[in-house]
Parts: C-alpha cells; structure tokens; sequence
C-alpha cells in the first residue's frame, strides 16, 4: 500500500507569486522621466534644424556671391575659427586637467578631513563665477602680469614654433586665453574626479596597502584603474565648456581669422563663439546666415567630442564604478 505525499508550498511562496500592485506614483515618475527623457531628444533635434535651416543659405551660397558681398567663402571663412576652438580648448586641458587631478587626489586622500572640506567648498564656488567676470579679470589684470613671460619665452624659447617672437605687447594671447578657460573649467574636472575618487572601493585601497604599497603606489594600483572612465567623462564636460566659453575668449584674446601655431604672438585664432558673438550684433541679411552656419560647426563639434566621450566611457565601463 503506497502513500502518496502531498507538498505544500509555504504562504511565502505564495506571496511571492501575487503580483504587486501598481502604485499611481509609480506610474507618475515613469510618464515624467519618460517625458524628460524625450524632450531631451526633441530639443536637441530642434536645434539642430534651426541651425541647418538658418545655416542654409550660406552653405549653398556660391564662393561668388559670398565674395561679392564682403564675406568670403564659407570654409576658408569657417576654417580659422574652427581651428582657433579646437586650439584654444586643447591648450585649456593640457594645463587644467593635471592641476584638477592632483587637487582632487589632495582633497580625497591626502587632506584632513577639516582642510578638504573647505578646500572643496572654495573649488566649487569657482564654478559659480560669471564667464564675463573671468574676462574682465584676464583682460585687464591676467595679460598685463603675463606680458614680461611672454618677453621672456620670446626671447629665449623664440627657437621654438610655439614661441615664435615677436610677443604680444599687450598679453592678450592664445596663452593667456588658454589659462583663463583653464582656470574656469578648473572646478568641474575637480570636483567630478574627487567624487569618483572617493567612490573607490575601501577594500582595494586597503588590500594595496597591506601589500606594501606606498599611498602613491596605492593610487596607481587601485584608484586610478577603477576612476578611469569618471576621469574622461570629467575632461570631455570640461572640453565642452571651453568649446562653447564665448564671452571670456571674446574680451581677453586679440583674435583674427588666421591659422597660427604660435601661442604668444600679435596675431592669433579667434573661436567660432567669440567671432559669433563680436559679428552677430552688426549683422544683417547673408552674413547672419554666415555666422548661424558657424553655429553650426560648433555643434557639430561639440556633439562629435561627446559622442567620442560616451564611446571612451562605454569601452571603460565593464572595470570601472564610475557609471
């Protein structure tokens, strides 16, 4: 005679299976982020048929017509101010990202918890400075006291293309422009590279010390490889700020449609933002055409270094925390 058995499962289990019920709530934050997420796209795409719209008529303009009303064709006319951004906002990163990386890494670990709190705190609030008080600031006072190191790498570095003399009598350079957009992208790859340093996991920092490693050593072997992808992500949002910086650029820098390698001379690059800004004011008929479609070339510069950006992070993002 068998026995058959019966299971039974546990009022866990069946709980488990009821499903939850949907809360208005919920169903409000979807339809919002949703919507957010959305609109994003929306106004993106808006301005860029704006731009493509307005730009238009440039773009399609022959060389002759631009010629024969004072403007020039549009890619030779284009072309210096393309060059003179990218320039400009290369030279900001080659000084400001070392400079923000070590204040970060002071702030994070090697600072008391007294003195970083503070030092943050004065970083950030460099962020909140208006771009017009930063040119006012380097036209007036930053290129005066900046003119004897311009004489200076003139006249002993001169053999150097970057240092081509004469200088610039006045500071108002390529150099001191660069400093300043360095200054003022300063605090966003600070404050960015701080977070994500301090997102390193204890355990890693501590397994490295256990092993012997110096606190630097510590950094290179487990801060770094786990904050790579927070470090790019912080360069490329502070390249985006110093493409785009118009008003800072457009009092301090002494620009000229010319292609110039030399960052100390009478004559350098201006940016597509500044000449837009200098031009748009007195502009009428094709020449607006022309400066929208200048416009236009920022965007798309602009959108190819955070496409760029977004790659670097994704190919990072399987060995780093950050995201």
């Amino acid at each position: 005679m068998s026995t058959a058995t019966h299971t039974r499962q546990a009022p866990e289990d069946d709980l488990a299976l009821v499903p939850a019920k949907p809360r208005i709530g919920d169903k409000v934050f979807t339809g919002l982020s949703t919507g957010a997420g959305i609109a994003i796209f929306v106004i993106l795409a808006a301005v860029a048929l704006f731009l493509i719209a307005q730009a238009f008529p440039a773009l399609t303009s022959t060389p002759e017509m631009l010629q024969s009303r004072g403007y020039g064709p549009f890619w030779s006319w284009v072309a210096p101010f393309a060059f003179g951004t990218v320039y400009s906002a290369f030279w900001a990163l080659v000084f400001a990202v070392p400079v923000a990386i070590g204040i970060a890494l002071f702030i994070s670990h090697y600072a008391p918890r007294r003195l970083a709190s503070g030092l943050g705190y004065v970083i950030d609030l460099l962020a909140a400075v208006p771009s017009v008080v930063y040119g006012l600031w380097g036209a007036n006072t930053f290129a005066a006291a900046l003119q004897p190191l311009h004489a200076w790498l003139a006249t002993y570095l001169g053999w150097f293309p970057l240092f081509t003399p004469p200088a610039s009598g006045t500071g108002r350079s390529m150099l001191t422009t660069s400093l300043v957009l360095a200054v003022m992208i300063l605090p966003i790859i600070t404050s960015l590279c701080r977070e994500v340093f301090l997102q390193t996991p204890k355990l890693h920092e501590e397994a490295a010390l256990a092993l012997g490693a110096t606190r630097w050593e510590m950094i290179c072997m487990a801060v770094f490889p786990f904050a790579r992808a927070g470090i790019v992500s912080a360069v490329m949002l502070g390249l985006g700020r110093a493409l785009g910086e118009t008003m800072a650029v457009a009092m301090v820098l002494s620009g000229a449609g010319v292609i110039k390698f030399d960052i100390i001379g009478q004559q350098n690059p201006n940016t597509i933002a500044a000449t837009i800004a200098l031009n748009f004011p007195d502009a009428s008929g094709l020449r607006i055409n022309q400066l929208i479609a200048g416009g236009l070339i920022l965007f798309v510069i602009t959108l190819a270094v955070n496409m760029l950006a977004r790659w670097i992070v994704r190919r990072r993002a399987a060995f780093s925390g950050a995201n």
